[in-house]
Formats: C-alpha cells, structure tokens, sequence
C-alpha cells in the first residue's frame, strides 16, 4: 500500500527492473528548499554531496536520487537533471539554471544482473512519473537491497525501500530509505546487541570477508530550517538507522543521509531533529517488514 509523504510540493518517483533487481527512486523538492547531509558510513558512493556542506555557497536542493547499481547508478541524476532543467528549475547562473541533484548510490551488483544499472533514461523516467506517495518494499533503489551480510553471505535476506512520516501539530517530517545494510534489521539486531552484552555471541564474522552494502535515506521537512540545522537534522537521521541496524556505519557501508527543509512552519531544530530519527527509524522497520511480507 502506498505511504503518503504528506508534505506539500514533495514528490518521489521510481525506476524499477525487477529481473535484474535494480533500481532508483528520485525525490523531487519544491522550488527554494534548502539542504544538508552527513556520511558517516565507510565507503560512500555520492553525486554532489559537497554542496550540502553547510559553509559551501548552494543553498538550495531540487531532488535527490537513491540509486542501485553502486557508483555506476548516480548516472540517473543526469536524467533528472533534464527534466529538471526542463521544468525551468535550477541555480541560476548569468547562462542559465543548472539543477542541483544531489546522488546516493548503495551496492547492489551481486544480487541480480551486474551488468544492468540505474542509467540517464531511469532517472528521467522516475522523476517524470513522479506522485505524492510511494510503495515500499522491492521498488525502486531497495529492489535489490539486501540485509544482514555481515554475518555471511549466506545469511544475507532482501532489504528494500521504506517510508514513514511523523507529525507533531503541523510540523512534519518524512524519511525514505533504501535498506541495503551490512548490519541486521531491528529484531535480529536487537537480539545480537543482548548476545554480544551477556559474552553468549559466537557468530562473529571473517573480516576478511568483504561485503558490500550502503543505506541510503531522505529526509524532508516542512519545518522552516537553515542549512545548518538540516546539517543537523541529518545527524538525526543517522542516529535513527543506528538505533534500528546492528551494526550501523560500517568500514563496508557508505550511509548517507540528505535532510531538506521546504520552509512552511516555523519549528525548533531539536523537536526536527527528534522526529527526523523517528522517522527514519520506522522508515528501516517499514522496509524490513517487507520481507515477511
């Protein structure tokens, strides 16, 4: 069933090829939203992500893209960075607008058809087809996402895309999340955070083993936000995927978070920022609990 984003002007779309399990989900901001971000995962594969600095000069986001694919897949924001263009969006420079598209890839080339990957043609697709809600599960970049690797290949199981919005008066705040982790998903995390606490954990993994991962998350707001205080909203968001994946920000895992602020209600940064980590969470439970169906 489709989650509504609930935030008006916001919009996502997808590209999904479900044989070779891949895919991209774009997230299309209003006009004016200002934007920030954080990695704190090892081994991040961005587009653009500089600019979110908060002392860097652009303030301003158009959409964000989660792709699969790995590095190849942030070729989708050049589709949406046409579409964009064509929709008169952009920063605007004395020889036109240049679109600020901010790409996330996450590792999914061993799950399906390495070959196949995310290209200009699935971003423009998913930032045309666009709405105001989304499906989770196996769709768009969580197609082929998977989870729990770092306990084996053999125990790895689907990921996928999640989406949660949370509210507090007017305010609101919604997180999508491509689930592509290392770490295990909240019951199986929990349970081997209480082994790994009472000495009974004994299925630590090979390092030598390399996994690759990634989880990717958006965060919107209708709060009214500077670029540093998205900055720290985003921090927000990581702590929400560190309270629901066990472990979180691995050496293997290149976690990247975007928050944007679309500037209708006027709100504390720390009650954004509390309801941004709620939201992601419940965002890695909605794509976790696709897997059970």
């Amino acid at each position: 069933m489709p989650v509504d984003l609930l935030i008006p002007g916001v919009e996502i779309g997808h590209w999904t090829d479900p044989v070779a399990r891949t895919g991209c989900s774009v997230i299309v901001l209003p006009p004016g939203t200002v934007a920030s971000g954080e990695v704190r995962g090892g081994a991040p594969a961005t587009r653009d992500f500089a600019l979110l600095a908060p002392e860097r000069m652009v303030e301003h986001v158009d959409a964000i893209v989660l792709a699969g694919g790995s590095a190849f897949g942030l070729a989708a924001a050049d589709g949406v960075m046409e579409v964009m263009e064509a929709e008169g969006r952009g920063f605007e420079t004395a020889h036109g607008n240049v679109p600020i598209v901010v790409g996330m890839a996450l590792y999914d080339l061993g799950v399906g058809d390495p070959a196949v990957r995310p290209g200009a043609a699935a971003g423009r697709h998913a930032a045309t087809n666009r709405a105001a809600s989304s499906d989770v599960g196996p769709v768009g970049a969580g197609t082929g996402a998977t989870v729990s690797k770092w306990l084996g290949a053999d125990n790895a199981e689907p990921g996928g895309l999640g989406v949660a919005t949370v509210q507090r008066d007017e305010l609101t705040v919604s997180a999508v999340v491509a689930l592509n982790a290392a770490g295990s998903p909240p019951l199986a995390g929990q349970h081997v955070l209480e082994q790994v606490a009472d000495g009974s954990f004994e299925r630590w993994p090979d390092r030598a083993d390399p996994f690759t991962n990634t989880t990717l998350a958006a965060i919107v707001t209708n709060a009214a936000l500077s670029k540093l205080d998205c900055f720290w909203v985003a921090q927000g968001g990581h702590d929400g995927l560190a309270r629901e994946l066990v472990p979180a920000h691995t050496r293997s895992d290149g976690d990247a978070v975007v928050a944007a602020a679309t500037g209708e209600v006027p709100a504390e940064v720390d009650d954004v920022r509390l309801l941004a980590v709620a939201a992601v969470a419940e965002a890695v439970r909605s794509a976790a609990a696709t897997v059970d169906g």
